[in-house]
């Protein structure tokens, strides 16, 4: 396929990448950034950030950081969504010896403080709009010093002027921070901060990051990506793309950066290639993204199945050109082959199937661009120097064969060093140097591997059988009228056991009943896969990256019998 089996990873810490970045390019735009206006007919207004301006500020926020007594080791929350801030604060916190703490702005308090306070971050980086939610839970947590920006600092003068006058203080960016002590604005601690830091020697096995996981199952835990890891991970994804030019590609980052995903693939990748990336904070503005794409041109759009959805069902995608896009890695959950196939029709793109996960960086396997594809939702061959076998369900111990199901295991460059602060966890992920992901898979005579599905999603049903509920999405979404599907595990009342239930989302203007979809079901799968239930809705429950939140579907039927039993 053109990929290399091993590539030379550099023994730098990541923030070299920029230096080096801005050495090569020092006048190509590093960042695209800014949104469409409503006042002027939806007209997209943007502005770029060159990459000898990214590298001059993230050199004087990183000697800010210092000047706040950010020490090596120290742990910094960037709190913030896609913007040029957050490049700034990530590159910046690495340069000044700290740790990165990625932080979700969509958390509720309760999830923030768990994480500012597992991690005993010292200095969190918010936007205004959050600042409230960090300010009412800033005193259970070691936060010492929180520096606010604000959204429009980089848009264009224009539309910075719009903003201020018809949405700061309407929509809540307008903070007054006076009375806040250990409290800055993002831009005064620029304007006051020596051009340089001082030197902090970082070596490539210092932690880097503290990549949290989703917490979508018990606690979230805090993966410590190493300053190798994150090299490593770039890299690794650079020479899957074997094709990708210097100083030439044009990232469209439309998944948020706080996500492993994101940050390695939208953001370190790209500026290790020197490219520009398309800043978009809110991926479900589809006017922007679509605008953002017929404008920039960009080259390569790493997104989840929900985002292709959207853009190849989008009644005016026919007003756009997005010929541009050459290549799109897909992760973060199943890729359903109606969906590749319709989005790659649209483009002209190749759109394949990746994996990942936090503790790996995220990326461990894809299918290759340009070489061979199976059919079916796999996600194909580990990267470059990433060992991948399958292992029993019951005690992990025992390699199986082709063909056989078991728990998919990892070893390579990009696995974690462990969980912050939980050795036992960190032991039972990590056991004989091998990350046991807790994904189900199976590899086939080929090398290629398959996710079957989560372990902890595996449904038991009736007569014994093991369902997997991506087996049963990906039938359902080869339906006409089906646009969106997840499928779960429901407690019945007065039963034992699950039954398996769909939930359904249908193409605009459609119309189905409970019995057509069951009658389909039953003419496309074994009769124990097929749904007890099916129920038709407006959206999924997902979170930021469009990964469907099947336990959020389980707790409310749960909660639906327990209101039908009172």
């Amino acid at each position: 396929t053109g990929v290399p089996a091993t590539v030379d990873y550099p023994e730098v810490p990541l923030q070299q990448f920029l230096i080096d970045a801005a050495a090569a390019h020092p006048d190509k735009p590093a960042t695209v950034f800014g949104a469409v206006v409503e006042p002027l007919g939806n007209a997209l207004m943007d502005a770029t950030l060159s990459y000898a301006d990214l590298l001059s500020q993230t050199q004087r926020f990183a000697a800010a950081l210092q000047a706040l007594g950010v020490q090596k080791g120290d742990r910094v929350a960037v709190h913030l969504p896609n913007c040029p801030q957050f490049v700034i604060a990530y590159y910046a916190t690495l340069m000044a010896g700290g740790i990165v703490v990625p932080c979700n702005p969509q958390y509720v308090a309760r999830e923030i403080q768990h994480q500012l306070a597992d991690s005993g971050a010292k200095v969190a980086v918010t936007l205004s709009l959050t600042y409230p939610l960090v300010k009412q839970v800033r005193t259970d947590t070691d936060l010492e010093h929180v520096i606010v920006a604000n959204i429009k600092e980089y848009f264009p003068g224009l539309l910075k002027f719009l903003f201020g006058v018809a949405k700061e203080k309407k929509e809540g960016h307008y903070q007054d921070l006076s009375g806040d002590a250990g409290t800055y604005w993002f831009q005064d601690l620029l304007a006051q901060a020596p051009a340089q830091p001082e030197a902090v020697e970082v070596t490539p096995g210092d932690t880097g990051v503290l990549m949290y996981t989703g917490g979508t199952t018990g606690i979230s835990k805090g993966a410590q990506l190493t300053h190798r890891n994150l090299v490593a991970n770039a890299i690794q994804v650079r020479w899957w793309m074997f094709d990708s030019r210097e100083g030439e590609e044009v990232m469209m980052t439309a998944l948020p950066l706080y996500h492993s995903y994101a940050m390695t693939v939208c953001m370190n990748h790209t500026i290790y290639l020197g490219g520009r990336m398309i800043l978009i904070p809110n991926p479900r503005v589809m006017d922007h993204v679509l605008k953002s794409i017929n404008k920039h041109k960009p080259t390569l759009y790493p997104g989840v199945p929900a985002m292709y959805v959207a853009v190849t069902n989008h009644p005016d995608v026919s007003k756009y050109d997005v010929s541009s896009i050459r290549a799109c890695l897909s992760g973060a959950a199943g890729l359903p082959p109606e969906v590749q196939e319709g989005f790659e029709r649209l483009t002209g793109a190749k759109l394949v199937e990746g994996y990942g996960l936090s503790e790996a960086t995220p990326v461990t396997h894809c299918n290759p661009i340009y070489g061979k594809r199976k059919e079916g939702s796999w996600i194909g061959l580990p990267l470059p120097d990433t060992e991948a076998v399958i292992r029993d369900l019951e005690a992990g111990d025992q390699q199986l064969e082709a063909d056989e199901i078991g728990e998919l295991c990892i070893r390579g460059p990009q696995v974690m060093k462990g969980y912050w602060n939980m050795p036992t966890e960190t032991a039972n992920a990590l056991l004989d140097d091998w990350l046991h992901t807790g994904d189900i898979a199976r590899m086939d005579s080929d090398g290629f591997f398959q996710i079957v599905d989560r372990k902890k999603d595996m449904i038991l049903g009736a007569g014994g059988y093991n369902i997997y509920p991506r087996e049963v999405e990906d039938v359902l979404y080869e339906h006409p009228k089906v646009l969106e599907a997840a499928v779960a595990g429901v407690p019945v009342a007065a039963q034992k056991g699950e039954r398996v239930k769909a939930y359904l989302v249908l193409r605009p203007g459609e119309t189905a009943t409970e019995e057509e979809i069951l009658d389909y079901c039953r003419e496309n799968m074994a009769y124990y896969k097929v749904p007890k239930f099916v129920e038709f809705r407006d959206d999924l429950p997902k979170t930021m990256v469009g990964k469907v939140l099947r336990r959020v579907l389980v707790e409310d039927e749960r909660k639906q019998i327990e209101n039908s039993e009172a």
